[in-house]
């Protein structure tokens, strides 16, 4: 709880501080306008990352796989584009992190490797009982 309370208060000031710094070097104009081209840049490329993780996901459906890594990085690519359509340098450095594909594997396979490890530690075993005698009235 207290790491995002610090993070709604943080975010916010290191947002304000970049536009300050930023502005002072290439101006009040320039600025809104670059704010805008990463914004149209970055919902772009989330796009084609986001069709691109659905064919993916489809071929593991028609491989008879789970898709768990297209569906972790589906939601991160939702994520990057929130953090694109949001104005700042800041969520746009964080979203555009989020959508090239080797930098969100890094951040997801600690979260593979969880499930994985869940996977092996289940010892159900699945079974169908079937019943030869017949019910005789």
């Amino acid at each position: 709880m207290n790491t995002i309370l610090i993070s709604i208060i943080a975010i916010p000031i290191i947002e304000i501080l970049l536009f300050i710094k930023i502005g002072e070097n290439i101006g009040a104009i320039n600025t809104i306008l670059l704010i805008f081209l990463t914004a149209v840049v970055g919902i772009y490329f989330a796009r084609i990352q986001g069709v691109r993780t659905i064919k993916s996901g489809f071929v593991n459906i028609y491989q008879n796989k789970l898709p768990v890594y297209e569906i972790l990085s589906g939601a991160s690519i939702a994520i990057a584009a929130v953090f694109l359509i949001i104005p700042g340098f800041f969520t746009d450095a964080i979203g555009f992190l989020l959508l090239i594909p080797m930098t969100r594997k890094l951040l997801l396979s600690p979260i593979l490797r969880k499930s994985e490890t869940q996977k092996k530690d289940d010892r159900t075993i699945e079974a169908e009982i079937i019943d030869e005698k017949k019910d005789e009235l």
